[in-house]
């Protein structure tokens, strides 16, 4: 078991789209092991590699109660999303001790490279497909705070920043 630091919200690779995966390859299979050692380690229901300072489109997945059901995703896109929404409480380890409710669509249909490299479409609804736009949005350089106003957003990144130093 191998558990990757997270890199802190001022980190520069945090806030800029992430490269593609060009391929799965027995790299990016360790990877993706290790990103689920460290999401359950936290414990999470999902990370994107650029939590961990890798900035390729990589992403895991885990909202079942049991565990040990994590979606590997590489390139993964949102190809259909609900008009119904869904709030939830959001959080990033990158920004630890604050969280923000977020509304996000109940259901997504998602595209992307899966374990074997073949491409795969996946429906998600309720938490997965909750997680599954928080770690897209991670690829896509932002994080949930950038979905709040630009106040509420500074005020939770100075109470997170005002945590870490206790």
């Amino acid at each position: 078991m191998t558990t990757r630091a997270f890199i802190p919200y001022t980190d520069p690779r945090l806030h800029k789209p992430a490269e593609p995966v060009e391929a799965v390859t027995e790299t990016i299979r360790m990877i993706w092991d290790d990103m689920v050692d460290t999401m359950d380690a936290m414990p999470g229901v999902g990370l994107a590699a650029p939590q961990i300072g890798i900035a390729i489109r990589l992403a895991v997945v885990d909202a079942s109660e049991k565990r040990g059901q994590a979606v590997k995703m590489a390139n993964p896109e949102v190809l259909h999303a609900s008009v119904q929404l869904r709030a939830h409480d959001e959080a990033s380890p990158n920004l630890p001790g604050v969280f923000a409710r977020i509304e996000r669509p109940r259901a997504v249909t998602v595209r992307f490279l899966n374990e074997t490299g073949e491409i795969e479409e996946r429906d998600f609804v309720g938490l997965w497909a909750t997680s599954v736009q928080h770690q897209i949005d991670h690829l896509n350089g932002k994080l949930y705070v950038d979905h709040l106003s630009p106040l509420r957003r500074k005020m939770l990144v100075a109470k997170s920043a005002k945590l870490a130093k206790r």
